[in-house]
């Protein structure tokens, strides 16, 4: 009876499958957090991008005059979260897990020795809004994910006209 024992314990041919059934649950949520991360950062970019762009476009869609006529920039706010919210074809580059929640603009005069005297400054910020698909593998390793939030501004003269 004693030998069964002892060579069941001495016996070394399944030892690299349970190693790695071992470190598999610790290596999917390694994957699971680097692929979470790289698509927050790639989201984060294109938002990034999107609100250059429509800070861009509302600096030199705005009239030079802006203000000295106190022109608002609200009606602007929903073509450039147009902007911030879909590629050139119109189609979102976003995730269904990101979302632009809002995105508002905002005019500031300037004074000072610049040439044409009054200077605006446009501004746009977008709030993007991201949860994780992998929250749940996370989870499963005894962490918890909530969505984050965050904001993006970006500001240009007004150069138009």
């Amino acid at each position: 009876m004693r030998q069964p024992v002892l060579t069941f314990w001495e016996e070394e041919s399944g030892a690299a499958i349970v190693e790695f059934a071992i470190i598999l649950p610790m290596f999917l949520v390694f994957l699971g957090l680097a692929v979470e991360g790289t698509r927050m950062f790639w989201a984060f970019q294109s938002t990034v991008a999107g609100v250059q762009d429509a800070t861009r476009y509302l600096s030199r869609a705005m009239p030079a005059d802006s203000c000295s006529s106190g022109r608002s920039t609200a009606d602007w706010n929903t073509k450039l979260g147009e902007i911030i919210r879909t590629d050139q074809s119109g189609d979102s580059p976003y995730p269904q897990s990101v979302s632009i929640t809002d995105v508002q603009s905002d005019l500031t005069c300037t004074t000072g020795a610049y040439r044409g005297g009054l200077v605006g400054v446009a501004s746009v910020t977008a709030t993007l809004q991201m949860t994780f698909p992998l929250a749940g593998m996370i989870e499963l390793a005894g962490g918890s994910f909530a969505s984050i939030t965050t904001s993006v501004t970006d500001s240009a003269r007004v150069l138009s006209r």
